[in-house]
């Protein structure tokens, strides 16, 4: 027998699903009514809910059959959706953190390398200036022995004696009054040093005057 009451109940609800949209969402679940063409595979993917579970809540045995107009209770799996967004998220944050950590290990290593670089660029000069000025002096001071004794401990010239050729009043403060050669070097460099600060200094007044 036709039943008038259940066919307008059916109807009803049709028309209540079409004036809403198709679905009504809660906070826990979705109720949904089936259109013409949907399939339980495109409401799962459209709600993110397996096919099974919408199957298992809706007691639908045969998945592969659902009527237009059939009502649909399902809970949304939110959840998951949450979950690999904040998976995204750690992951980014970590990535930002290693590269950050990456990028600072290598901006120290390359400031180390260039202050190791700038010193021992510092250091080579500094030895090479050290290294030129000590030839310097010894040849100047070479120079003003050769022009003075030409290197005889022995060479006199009135008050004047030795290596360096230094007057009784040098000899009696700076010494070199032996014959021996170390004696009278020494005491040229001390004479030197007192006096003109560098043999170098010592040598270009002897080439401007004639003396030291």
């Amino acid at each position: 027998m036709f039943n008038i009451k259940k066919t307008l109940t059916i109807a009803a609800g049709v028309a209540g699903a079409l004036a809403f949209g198709g679905a009504h969402a809660s906070a826990d679940t979705t109720d949904y009514v089936v259109q013409s063409g949907d399939t339980l595979n495109k409401i799962s993917a459209k709600y993110n809910v397996s096919v099974d579970k919408i199957a298992a809540q809706n007691n639908i045995s045969n998945v592969n059959w659902i009527v237009t107009g059939q009502h649909l209770s399902f809970a949304t799996d939110d959840t998951t959706s949450t979950q690999t967004a904040s998976t995204t998220t750690a992951a980014a944050d970590t990535s930002s953190t290693t590269q950050a950590a990456s990028t600072t290990s290598s901006t120290d290593n390359t400031a180390s390398t260039s202050t190791q670089t700038a010193s021992t660029t510092t250091a080579a000069t500094s030895s090479t200036t050290t290294s030129s000025s000590s030839s310097s002096e010894t040849a100047a001071l070479s120079a003003l022995i050769a022009r003075e004794s030409s290197g005889n401990v022995n060479a006199t010239n009135g008050q004047y004696y030795g290596l360096g050729q230094l007057s009784a009043q040098a000899r009696s403060i700076y010494g070199g009054n032996t014959a021996d050669y170390n004696d009278q070097l020494n005491a040229v460099k001390a004479y030197i040093a007192a006096r003109y600060g560098t043999a170098v200094n010592a040598l270009a007044h002897s080439n401007s005057t004639g003396w030291y």
